[in-house]
């Protein structure tokens, strides 16, 4: 069972593919980047703001041996994205797999500052059209490609559960549409296509270090695996699902959350 990975000690299920992940200058993106250089793949890693953060990124992948190209985007930008596949295309020749990590912060920093309809058009516009639009380039890349492709998008694990408060409110509208949208994907873009969804829980990020400790431990004694999980736990699951372990899936939703929602 260890032919793809190389041996022990090395995992190169991913050996030789060219996989973009935006949003990866920091957090979940950032993780899911290099856990795929790990297992052998080249990146395209985009970043709006911190391109600090996504130098480094790229720093690290190159010191796992892989190449890293580093560039701009912004999801509220209808033209970035419709250059991006090509930028990134132009880099390795082919895109094998496309995660659609980015998306708006509503929780710390400025934007949690923010008027309720304000914030609601920010997801909107950022995490549900950006998905929606990112992955419909992606589409149109991998189809001129023999092998096709593979495309991840971020949903979160409360869409089909609730929570109540104005900012699980906004996100389960904005992560709720991309987890419809990606169904209705996959189904049109099978079989040389997988589309396939992500939904994180509580996880490590920069929202669960500003958290109130005792809400922190209100949620790891909710949570059957008693804590909350990291970047890197996430990054796991996106490695398989782009993964040719993960063939025969597509259309589904891999909810990395402890079981906090089931």
């Amino acid at each position: 069972m260890n032919r793809d990975r190389g041996g022990p000690g090395r995992d190169r299920r991913l050996a030789d593919r060219a996989v973009v992940v935006t949003g990866a200058s920091s957090g979940i993106g950032r993780a899911i980047a290099i856990a795929c250089a790990r297992a052998g793949a080249d990146l395209v890693i985009t970043y709006r703001k911190n391109r600090d953060g996504a130098e480094q990124a790229a720093s690290e992948i190159r010191g796992l041996g892989r190449r890293a190209e580093v560039l701009p985007l912004d999801l509220a930008d209808e033209s970035q994205i419709a250059d991006l596949p090509e930028r990134a295309n132009a880099a390795y020749g082919r895109i094998d797999a496309w995660v659609n990590n980015a998306g708006a912060d509503i929780l710390t920093g400025e934007f949690a500052r923010l008027p309720r309809r304000e914030k609601l058009d920010l997801v909107l516009t950022v995490d549900l059209r950006g998905t929606v639009l990112a992955s419909w380039a992606a589409v149109e890349l991998m189809r001129r490609q023999p092998r096709g492709g593979v495309v991840i998008n971020m949903s979160w694990d409360h869409v089909s559960f609730g929570m109540e408060g104005d900012n699980p409110g906004l996100y389960a509208t904005a992560k709720g549409g991309i987890m419809s949208f990606s169904k209705s994907l996959a189904r049109e873009v099978a079989p040389r296509i997988r589309v396939n969804v992500l939904a994180p829980g509580f996880i490590e990020t920069a929202f669960g270090a500003e958290v109130d400790r005792r809400w922190r431990a209100e949620v790891e004694q909710r949570t059957p695996l008693e804590r909350w999980g990291t970047p890197d736990d996430v990054a796991g699951a996106a490695v398989f699902l782009v993964s040719d372990e993960a063939a025969f899936l597509t259309g589904q939703t891999i909810a990395v959350n402890g079981g906090v929602v089931m």
